[in-house]
């Protein structure tokens, strides 16, 4: 018998039951005391506690299990409960992903706040910063105690993570990715999600896609729009990118489309008020300038003395904030430097969402 033919069945056979002994092994999922089978969704609760008075606190967790092997990808939205495009781009997947036809898990929670989002607020019924308590620790505030157990429960059962998130404080931000570009996993999910712009550095201490990469689940946040309102424009974008990823990651059987070069800025700042009063602009998210260009003005209303805005350097506006009443000190428009060569990566001067 030819041995070029008998070496090729023996290929065959073994790469037979190598797919055969994987597909064995994808099994049921096993997460927050339920068991999710291959090929199936299902909605589970994250925390269920009797906050007072007989009211319920329930985070909802939804759990999409492929029917054929692959990575787990965690989508968070609303870990700020005032940001709600991110909201509407984790449910639309979920709803839209049919467990049959794809590979892996994704483990989606639309509304990781429920107080906040009840609320309309940013924050935990603590006044604390759910995205600076990760990843939280079991004897801590209310708001570690919360990050500690979705970060022992859910986060570490992910391979990869995207946080869902956009401007905050009656601000608006340009799509954008932030990564941690030293981290080639992430980096690699950022330039996937081929939407936006991508902004380089680690992340704040505390914030959850710090928390989870250096735990190993490589981890990026989508930026896009502004707080209280859903974006339609944006949501769209979101849920492109979150798909584009999937393809990446071979969880669909699509292939992903060819992205055009994303620009990658490794240096921001917040351009902020000089003065208090009415900020007015002309100026819109996206917009490149030159240094010394006029970006707005505050005026105060009594005096009618007027403070211009410049740019400090030439750039590109990434986010603003709305027209408003401001006081000295407030962030008005965040600029990423255009510059040659590389630099290294700076972070936000305002708090990351």
């Amino acid at each position: 018998m030819n041995t070029s033919f008998v070496s090729s069945l023996a290929l065959v056979v073994l790469l037979a039951s190598s797919s055969s002994a994987a597909a064995a092994a994808w099994g049921p999922l096993e997460i927050l005391d339920a068991s999710v089978a291959p090929g199936t969704k299902a909605q589970l609760s994250f925390l269920e506690k009797e906050s007072f008075l007989k009211g319920v606190v329930d985070v909802d967790v939804h759990v999409t299990r492929g029917a054929r092997p692959g990575p787990t990808l965690c989508l968070m939205g609303a870990v700020h409960g005032d940001e709600l495009n991110g909201v509407e781009i984790a449910r639309r997947i979920h709803a839209d992903t049919d467990p049959a036809s794809f590979s892996g898990t994704i483990i989606s929670i639309p509304i990781v706040n429920v107080w906040g989002f009840r609320s309309g607020s940013r924050y935990l019924p603590d006044r604390r910063d759910l995205n600076r308590a990760f990843p939280g620790s079991r004897n801590g505030s209310t708001a570690s105690r919360i990050a500690f157990g979705l970060f022992e429960r859910v986060i570490r059962k992910c391979d990869f993570l995207i946080d869902l998130h956009t401007g905050s404080d009656e601000r608006t931000n340009v799509p954008q990715i932030r990564v941690d570009l030293a981290n080639e996993a992430a980096r690699n999910l950022a330039l996937h999600f081929a939407e936006g712009v991508v902004l380089s550095g680690a992340g704040p201490e505390g914030s959850l896609r710090r928390a989870a990469t250096d735990a190993g689940v490589p981890a990026i946040i989508y930026e896009a729009g502004g707080p209280y309102r859903f974006e339609k424009a944006e949501i769209d974008r979101g849920v492109e990118g979150v798909t584009n990823v999937l393809e990446y990651l071979k969880m669909l059987p699509t292939a992903p489309p060819k992205a055009d070069p994303l620009r990658i800025y490794q240096s921001t700042t917040w351009v902020r008020s000089g003065g208090g009063g009415i900020f007015l602009t002309d100026r819109s998210p996206g917009e490149n300038v030159f240094e010394g260009d006029l970006l707005g003005t505050v005026t105060d209303p009594g005096s009618s003395e007027r403070v211009d805005i410049v740019a400090p350097f030439s750039g590109t506006l990434i986010g603003m904030a709305y027209p408003q009443v401001v006081l000295p000190g407030y962030g008005l428009f965040h600029l990423a430097k255009h510059e040659k060569g590389t630099v290294e990566p700076a972070e936000d001067e305002l708090p990351e969402n």
